[in-house]
């Protein structure tokens, strides 16, 4: 994929996940949404499992693995299906967005590069001032946010 395309791909994601601000912070409840849900519903282990068309044994052992994380999604979403209910699977950024995580990448690996180049040059008594390494971090964080190389994520 060329780096237009990238690009492009990185801004529609953003603003695909842009409605999700409001729940980037939701914990997961601490019993697990299937028991949390169930419950909040006033509906048993039992009324669940007929739903379901389970065993209350085997409803009890999925909602003990969805409180543990060792539930599928098809099984997440088989005992939401029974609560009425959806369930909705994303990847939400810790950032605000992923164009801020690839601005923190590119800023600290242009930090690398120009550490490097400034120690190299102090050496040769060729330092740079502070407001030239300035720019130079500057303008090697735009053009690694641009060429978005693999070497962003070593």
């Amino acid at each position: 994929m060329n780096n237009d395309n990238r690009r492009l791909l990185l801004e529609q994601l953003d603003r695909k996940l842009e409605s999700f601000t409001p729940v980037r912070n939701l914990e997961v409840p601490s019993e697990g949404w299937i028991k949390t849900v169930r419950t909040a519903l006033n509906m048993s282990l039992a009324q669940l499992a007929r739903r379901m068309k389970k065993t209350p044994a085997t409803v009890k052992e999925m909602e003990t693995r969805e409180k543990d994380g060792g539930i599928t999604l098809n099984k997440l979403a088989e005992a939401a299906d029974a609560l009425e209910c959806r369930v909705f699977y994303t990847f939400i950024p810790k950032e605000r967005t992923f164009d801020d995580i690839i601005e923190q990448r590119a800023l600290k690996l242009a930090k690398e590069i120009i550490i490097r180049t400034s120690q190299t040059m102090e050496l040769e008594n060729q330092a740079n001032n502070s407001e030239r390494n300035r720019n130079a971090l500057l303008q090697r964080k735009e053009r690694i946010k641009y060429e978005m190389p693999r070497s962003l994520w070593d």
